[in-house]
């Protein structure tokens, strides 16, 4: 099978404008997520809506596609892109543009999950481990997964699932693992075309979740493991936490 990388960047984000275009390191943001792909996947390309985000790309020697500004959600755009620019790949991985930190073990492990042929939506979790509190575990930003024995998704919640009863707070990333979502998606080609052609569900409204969608439609969501933390870049002061973790990688 051949994976295609698909990076949705788009300029006019509400928490931080032009965030493709920020300096992390010396590099854009945008760049240092495409360097982390490049050469792991089979293709890589950024899905864009703004001709400067383009042409950074193009300068640095990276693969762009202008795309829509009416896309709803970054799959969209990653589906358009894909209807440009994917003839011959089997699978498409939608890494988000805001990870600039995303590595080559996540990749493989999320690629890995389509070695079972009934695969046709993948993604990634992290186990929370105790030491990472309860109010790491119960930021809405950071939506909890439960799945079943078969490691596919049963469902995706900013509460927390499973709720431990019967023991105080403190006590409960002790007594089950719980699972974080890493937003790295893959999916099937003609999946993909599938679902973003679906109307937005009452679930997905409700959390603001569109994977929900895809599991109130019925597709199953296999899910990948990764012991990986990376820090995504959703305002400033999470660029400047990420230079600061650049800085102590040396």
């Amino acid at each position: 099978m051949k994976f295609i990388g698909i990076i949705p960047a788009r300029y006019a984000s509400t928490r931080f404008p032009a965030k493709p275009l920020a300096i992390l390191g010396g590099k854009t943001v945008i760049e240092r997520v495409y360097r982390q792909v490049e050469g792991v996947l089979d293709e890589v390309c950024v899905a864009t809506d703004d001709e400067r985000i383009m042409d950074t790309v193009q300068a640095f020697g990276g693969k762009a596609v202008m795309t829509s500004v009416n896309h709803k959600s970054g799959t969209d755009r990653v589906q358009e892109a894909f209807t440009k620019v994917g003839t011959g790949y089997d699978v498409i991985v939608n890494i988000q543009g805001d990870e600039p930190f995303i590595q080559a073990q996540q990749l493989e492990a999320i690629r890995q999950c389509f070695d079972d042929e009934s695969v046709d939506i993948a993604t990634l979790v992290k186990p929370f481990k105790p030491e990472d509190g309860f109010e790491a575990l119960e930021n809405v930003n950071s939506p909890k997964v439960v799945v079943n024995k078969k490691m596919e998704a049963l469902y995706f919640s900013r509460s927390i699932i499973p709720f431990t009863r019967g023991k105080e707070k403190a006590e409960w990333l002790k007594g089950h693992t719980y699972f974080k979502h890493i937003g790295l998606y893959a999916y099937r080609a003609n999946v993909l075309k599938a679902i973003t052609a679906l109307p937005q569900s009452s679930l997905e409204l409700a959390e603001s979740l569109e994977q929900l969608r895809w599991l109130e439609n019925g597709y199953k969501i296999k899910v990948g493991i990764s012991e990986i933390e990376t820090i995504g870049i959703d305002t400033p002061e999470d660029l400047e936490r990420a230079e600061k973790f650049l800085q102590s990688l040396g």
